[in-house]
């Protein structure tokens, strides 16, 4: 479809041409009838938006935009020349035509890469509430940064709205870490279905490994470029050494891990005393406190994607304060000790959380491959250790597929890694196994099992 509106645009600018070409037209006639086709376009647009198609935020909302100030400058050209009787220049014309045509490309690219992703219907009792900080480190110097400022960790709540007679109502706490050039809404409908449930969840931001987010400043922070190359590296080719991707894996665990560590103990504290220090820049602080109030601080679950997942199974470990855990396909790099003669050393000490592990179908793959030859893969040797551990997979899945950015850009989520599941029914799925995971092992309530594996429909896309 955004094809379509694409073609009714530059086919009304290759009329006008033709038809103020062909008919020697003077200036005021031309004006005329560029009005005409502006206000037509216009009409292209508005229909664009109003129909299932259009998104007047993201996607058709700077070419709205443009097509409704081409509107109102062809209105002003009108009325200053509308008494013209020169001739219209030719090239005047088809520069004026080709411009148009340039325009409507750049203005409807988002059309292409975003779609219509309103979210997705959650099915716990409560409504969804949310608010966000940022949180200063005083205790370590922002390394990306060489003004000797200090580490900002931005925070984004989603919580129950409760009812003023539920005020004392208290619920389990879950922190999210998102992966690699991931961003805080990543996985917005697995947060919003929890805190739907009876959860307040915290998606902890990493400034420099996400996509981009802003400081206290305002200021834009972007990823870094040397995270980039590295992970790129790291990923498609074999010029990096085993002990070269140790020391660059551990620098960024070091990293998440100070993150979520200085996030869960300031949200503890914070709501323990009911209060917020100058650590805390937040400009709403009447909700921040009343997500904070709604806190049970005794009953903690860490979670993430890929990286993120990665730093949330190392947390379980290092932290008795974490009662449940679940790894979003990422290989547990946080748990290998270092490396000898070419081989992982990883710790054999039993894994006590209660730990819950998504693979896509690659990494279970890969996975169940590598266990049948004997080679130490870190992932096999944790769910061995584990007391209480599951793994599972949603046949037909990619890397992407366990994020909502497939429902948001199947464009550039495809770029990424994605499989032929429908990607609806897999993120569903996840959120539906993540919550009766953590239902059952922070709320203790109903039972828990799942499988290794599941056979879910196939993108429509994929045929």
């Amino acid at each position: 479809m955004n094809i379509v509106i694409l073609v009714l645009l530059i086919a009304a600018e290759i009329m006008l041409a033709v038809i103020g070409i062909s008919r020697k037209m003077i200036v005021k006639d031309f004006v005329k009838l560029r009005v005409a086709a502006n206000i037509v376009e216009l009409v292209i647009g508005l229909l664009a938006v109003i129909t299932k198609q259009g998104s007047l935020s993201l996607r058709f909302g700077g070419l709205l935009a443009l097509l409704v100030v081409r509107a109102v400058f062809a209105l002003i050209f009108w009325f200053v020349d509308h008494k013209k009787t020169t001739g219209k220049k030719k090239s005047s014309v088809i520069l004026g035509v080709v411009f148009s045509i340039v325009f409507f490309i750049n203005s409807i690219i988002p059309a292409f890469i975003f779609s219509n992703y309103k979210g997705l219907p959650t099915s716990g009792e409560y409504e969804v509430k949310t608010v966000n900080a940022i949180l200063k480190d005083e205790s370590r110097i922002e390394t990306f940064e060489d003004d000797g400022s200090c580490r900002e960790v931005p925070l984004y709540f989603y919580y129950p709205e409760v009812e003023e007679g539920e005020a004392s109502k208290e619920f389990p706490l879950v922190f999210f870490s998102h992966g690699a050039f991931g961003y805080y809404q990543s996985n917005t409908s697995t947060y919003m279905e929890l805190a739907s449930r009876g959860y307040v969840v915290v998606s902890v931001e990493h400034p420099y490994h996400s996509f981009f987010t802003k400081d206290t400043d305002g200021k834009v922070v972007i990823v870094d470029p040397e995270f980039i190359s590295n992970a790129g590296r790291i990923q498609n080719t074999d010029e990096v050494s085993d002990e070269e991707t140790f020391e660059i894996t551990k620098e960024w665990m070091e990293l998440r891990l100070g993150d979520m560590n200085f996030a869960i103990d300031e949200v503890k504290r914070a709501a323990s005393e009911n209060s917020l220090n100058d650590s805390w820049y937040c400009k709403d602080l009447s909700e921040m406190s009343e997500a904070l109030a709604l806190i049970d601080v005794e009953t903690i679950g860490v979670m993430g994607h890929s990286l993120g997942g990665a730093a949330a199974v190392t947390l379980g470990r290092e932290r008795d304060d974490i009662d449940a855990v679940i790894d979003i396909d990422g290989t547990m790099i946080g748990e290998i000790d270092g490396v000898r003669e070419g081989n992982d050393l990883v710790s054999e000490e039993p894994y006590d959380v209660p730990l819950l592990v998504f693979d896509n179908v690659e990494h279970l793959n890969e996975r169940v491959d590598v266990g049948s030859s004997n080679i130490l893969y870190v992932n096999n040797v944790i769910l061995k250790n584990a007391t209480t551990g599951y793994a599972t997979c949603i046949m037909g899945s990619g890397h992407m597929n366990y994020t909502d950015l497939p429902l948001f850009s199947p464009l550039l989520a495809g770029l990424l890694g994605t499989g032929d599941v429908d990607p609806e029914a897999c993120i569903a799925k996840m959120n539906e196994i993540t919550a009766d995971f953590l239902d059952y092992y922070l709320k203790g309530e109903g039972e828990f099992a799942v499988e290794e594996t599941y056979e879910l429909p196939q993108d429509k896309d994929h045929g």
